[in-house]
């Protein structure tokens, strides 16, 4: 009997297509600790995970600029937007969640074996360096900011030109429109393969730092993820029942799941802002309002980050056995929330402020360098989980402001 191989290979593409994106990864990961194990001299399939983070980071400061741009260039007039109580559930979320990790950090005091180090990396000198470079990066060239993946630039220069189109022609609009439509398609493609990718990820993580060595920063990792998962599942669950007055856990585990997974495994806020954008949609949210603030959220909503921050500084303070007296963790919590919104725009991101924090105790630059080098031992899990927190939050916030509105107006939340 004949058998059409070609349509037993696409019976097999329709069967992969047809399963959850979530599940798809989870074999995905499977697969690269498998293979990691049992075929580690075949180094071609970590090419895969090269290629995808490198698709992601290529594609990614041109989503945002055109996903803002478009968004404000065709804004209705005078119609009511939530982006005031977002910016600000953005900030206090950041806070609050620099403020667990420091109660976190002192209940549960972990401290480092300082004998790595973060060579040719050159972290902030203070905090007018930090305003001073957010400052720069404002105005920077907006091609340079685009090729650089200054995303603090890229949303300035975003909010500029989407401003001065407003007034432009609807063909114009339609066109920009079009192109942001055209990106954020490539960017769901790219996703697509992301089981592909997380499959080269895991697979050089397995080989060249192996999943034991991480155990000997297990009550650090246990640590940064304690106090996301708290803030996750608590904290912001509790905002939400502010906002709306009802169940909170439905929204935040849609939230966690729909957003939350991708983001842990592409690592990549600004990537995942199509399935934020696509999650919104599903929520039934303001498009004028969500089309703004998830890109916008994808810069300066860094509850995750802030963590990261705290408790890096706070396990260098234990470890020196430095004291960390109540109006110092006051101020470490707001200089790390700070220091968070501002980690798009400085290289290296969240590990590269942890100098900064640092100078708060008087811990030299170079004992404060090794935190960083221990930051990027466990980033493979640290920032997994901080983009998750990050990404997802984007989603919750947006919807808590307009369904705290609706409340208000006597309208329906659902």
């Amino acid at each position: 009997m004949y058998i059409d191989k070609n349509r037993g290979g696409k019976c097999m593409i329709s069967k992969w297509n047809n399963l959850s994106l979530v599940f798809r990864i989870i074999i995905g990961l499977c697969a690269g600790v498998i293979l990691g194990i049992t075929v580690p001299h075949l180094s071609v399939i970590s090419l895969l995970g090269t290629l995808f983070v490198g698709a992601l980071k290529a594609i990614a400061p041109i989503l945002v600029f055109f996903l803002v741009m478009s968004a404000l260039c065709q804004a209705k007039q005078g119609k009511h937007t939530n982006m005031k109580s977002i910016v600000m559930l953005y900030l206090l979320g950041t806070f609050i969640a620099g403020a667990v990790a420091v109660l976190g950090s002192f209940l549960f005091p972990v401290e480092l074996t300082l004998t790595v180090g973060a060579e040719g990396i050159a972290p902030p000198s203070g905090v007018w360096q930090v305003l001073q470079n957010l400052l720069m990066n404002v105005v920077a060239n907006p091609v340079d900011a685009l090729i650089n993946a200054n995303y603090i630039g890229i949303l300035s220069w975003a909010i500029v030109f989407g401003l001065a189109l407003k007034h432009s022609s609807e063909v114009t609009k339609t066109v920009i429109g079009n192109i942001s439509d055209a990106v954020s398609q490539g960017v769901k493609w790219i996703i697509q393969c992301a089981p592909f990718g997380i499959m080269g990820l895991v697979f050089n993580t397995t080989v060249t730092t192996g999943i034991v060595s991480l155990l000997s920063y297990s009550k650090l990792i246990a640590l940064l993820v304690g106090c996301m998962a708290f803030v996750a599942l608590i904290v912001n669950p509790i905002i939400v029942f502010i906002g709306t007055r009802q169940n909170p856990y439905p929204l935040v585990l849609k939230c966690l799941n729909e957003s939350g997974i991708t983001a842990f495994f592409t690592r990549s806020s600004a990537a995942n802002i199509p399935v934020n954008m696509k999650l919104c949609e599903d929520l039934g949210l303001d498009e004028d309002t969500y089309s703004v603030s998830i890109p916008l959220g994808a810069t300066i909503n860094m509850a995750g980050a802030a963590i990261t921050i705290s408790v890096l500084t706070l396990a260098a303070a234990h470890t020196l056995g430095i004291n960390v007296d109540i109006p110092t963790a006051i101020i470490l919590s707001v200089l790390s929330a700070v220091s968070a919104c501002g980690a798009s725009g400085v290289a290296g991101g969240s590990l590269l402020l942890v100098p900064l924090a640092c100078s708060l105790f008087g811990i030299p630059a170079e004992i404060a360098m090794q935190v960083v080098g221990v930051g990027f031992i466990v980033g493979v899990i640290q920032d997994s989980c901080e983009t998750a927190l990050n990404s997802s939050t984007d989603v919750l916030y947006t919807a808590v402001a307009e369904f705290a509105q609706r409340r208000k107006d006597g309208k329906s939340v659902k």
